[in-house]
């Protein structure tokens, strides 16, 4: 195709139950997506425990472009662009570290982890110059939520509170899990690199319609039970909570079984310590329905992924170039939990995990797929005709409905629409 549809065509491009293949294939789409979504919305950047201490930093990136998050001197946060200001070079080398300042290797331009202009070699030949006019670049806006770090190129819009809506519930739902309410991202990043669109990926994190095809033989090894959440008789949920935001709820099931830490596939004898602050902090009765229902499965748009016991992170490269960095979820003052957080994500996503390499060859496999000329359309109208409202307002089906993929593609539309 390599044709840039103009706002009147999206309607053609998406409707109700299906979607026009040539939208994860069309380089000029993608170039597009980067105008109208990565440089316009609200992107998770980074999380503040990976910037503890005065002076520390982290290389993160919104989309293509690499930022560098620091917490300078006097403790705030910062998003710069990790582009000198004289001749575009990356300033920083490194994906992490403690640094008052960096140090471009192609002129010696230095600028403070603040993102001021310092100093630039052999200075007699800037006479006059305000310096002011060249600090780093930085990310227009930036919010943070829970200690999840957001960041938006765009200077007017709605807050990240607004943005994230309902589904900033799921972010509370989650640093609950911890007797001490935080989240700590400590564990270290593997990064899974695909070739495919990261349409693909945005899409597969809530469909609960392939877990149990996709994932049978770590369901098999592991003995987990997992397969039955997603069954046909499964009282599990898809929810759309709007702005792209969609949830995998499986509370329900959950709920039914009635047992502490069922979600995490054990029981509080297991983790007696993590058990005992959990009561100390929110007592027998809260403590106890905290760890019934588990840790949220919820996608922020476009490119947060929480699973119950990981963070994904998506990055777009190219239309059909993706990363997906993955992390162990860690929670303050749970340190039994904690290990076991991490021994099962290397189980499951690690260098020999089977998971995310299970999703994987799907998600490449799909790629050369939409590339075929007839049929053109990728169909999403399971459960259309009985997906309701829940209490909330918002849009609900059975787990294996592709609510949370319609509710995506119609807030994708809204958003290619607005160029």
């Amino acid at each position: 195709m390599n044709v840039m549809p103009r706002a009147s065509q999206w309607e053609q491009l998406i409707r109700p139950d299906r979607v026009h293949g040539s939208l994860y294939s069309d380089p000029a789409i993608f170039e597009a997506e980067l105008r109208n979504i990565w440089y316009r919305t609200w992107v998770y950047v980074g999380h503040e425990s990976e910037v503890p201490n005065a002076n520390d930093y982290v290389v993160k990136s919104i989309g293509p472009q690499s930022i560098i998050m620091t917490r300078d001197e006097q403790g705030k946060i910062n998003l710069l662009l990790n582009r000198c200001s004289h001749r575009g070079n990356e300033v920083c080398s490194y994906p992490k570290g403690n640094a008052r300042s960096f140090t471009c290797p192609f002129h010696a331009w230095t600028f403070a982890n603040d993102g001021r202009l310092a100093g630039y070699a052999f200075p007699e030949g800037y006479e006059g110059q305000d310096r002011s006019e060249l600090a780093l670049g930085r990310v227009t806006r930036m919010e943070s939520y829970r200690g999840f770090v957001f960041g938006c190129f765009a200077a007017e819009g709605p807050t990240l509170k607004e943005y994230l809506g309902g589904a900033a519930e799921t972010i509370d739902r989650l640093v609950r899990t911890s007797p001490e309410g935080e989240v700590e991202v400590t564990a270290g990043f593997l990064k899974h690199r695909v070739k495919a669109n990261w349409k693909f990926i945005l899409e597969n994190e809530c469909d609960g319609y392939h877990p149990g095809f996709v994932h049978t033989s770590i369901f098999s090894v592991a003995e987990s039970g997992i397969g039955k959440l997603y069954g046909g008789s499964s009282t599990a949920l898809t929810r759309d909570y709007g702005n792209g935001h969609t949830e995998i709820d499986l509370r329900p099931e959950f709920r039914k079984r009635d047992a502490p830490m069922s979600w995490f596939g054990t029981t509080p004898e297991r983790l007696p310590d993590y058990t005992q602050r959990m009561k100390a902090a929110y007592g027998e009765q809260a403590a106890r329905e905290i760890m019934i229902d588990g840790t949220p499965h919820v996608m922020i748009f476009p490119n947060l992924f929480i699973a119950e016991i990981q963070m994904f992170v998506i990055q777009p490269l190219a239309v059909d170039d993706s990363v997906q960095h993955v992390t162990a979820l860690q929670f303050k003052g749970a340190p039994d939990l904690n290990r076991r957080l991490r021994q099962q994500t290397m189980g499951s996503v690690g260098p020999a995990g089977f998971l995310l390499a299970d999703d994987s060859e799907m998600y490449e496999r799909c790629h050369r797929g939409v590339l075929t000329r007839d049929p053109e359309w990728v169909f999403l109208g399971r459960g259309e005709k009985r997906e309701r409202r829940d209490e909330l307002g918002f849009k609900v089906g059975h787990v294996t409905d592709e609510v949370p993929s319609r509710g995506i593609w119609q807030h994708y539309r809204s958003l290619m629409e607005r160029s």
